[in-house]
């Protein structure tokens, strides 16, 4: 069950996807702490097939798996497999109202809680971090993107290369 509010939460009945589109969620397993923020959305796109009468695809949005849904992480879902659903408590941190809202409070929730370089987040904090970190020398360079990486509070992130060993 998910719980928003300290109360449990069930999508009413009459919202549609103007009205909320999706939410920012944190996952934490009761045994080891261990925690884990993604985003998710309500409504998922069907497309209908071209029939006899319908000659167009119809598109349609439906509900999502939202209700079972336990996060795009592998590890996660391997220990929610192992340890049972029951092991894990399921947060609405925020629910958004748009795909853009749900991107921007996902990052925001991520970034201010170091997910990527914290060890007690599934999210990256981990042995299997896509990213390297690179702690900057000198204070004043200034944070941002480019072609090779990011800076997230004075770290330098940088893909792996295929062949290169993963750690800092």
């Amino acid at each position: 069950e998910w719980v928003y509010e300290g109360k449990k939460y069930e999508l009413p009945e009459n919202y549609d996807h103007k009205d909320v589109y999706g939410f920012v969620y944190l996952i934490t397993n009761r045994a080891t702490g261990r925690m884990y923020v993604g985003k998710k959305f309500f409504w998922s796109k069907k497309t209908l097939p071209i029939t006899k009468t319908r000659k167009r695809r119809k598109r349609l949005l439906v509900e999502s798996d939202w209700k079972n849904y336990y996060g795009s992480n592998t590890y996660l879902k391997e220990e929610v497999e192992k340890q049972g659903d029951e092991m894990f408590h399921r947060e609405i941190l925020h629910l958004c109202k748009t795909k853009g809202e749900c991107a921007y409070m996902e990052a925001k929730e991520q970034f201010d809680r170091d997910v990527l370089i914290d060890d007690k987040y599934y999210n990256g904090g981990s042995k299997k971090r896509s990213l390297r970190p690179r702690r900057l020398r000198a204070a004043s360079v200034e944070c941002g993107i480019s072609e090779s990486g990011c800076c997230v509070r004075g770290f330098w992130w940088f893909p792996l290369g295929e062949k290169e060993e993963r750690g800092p």
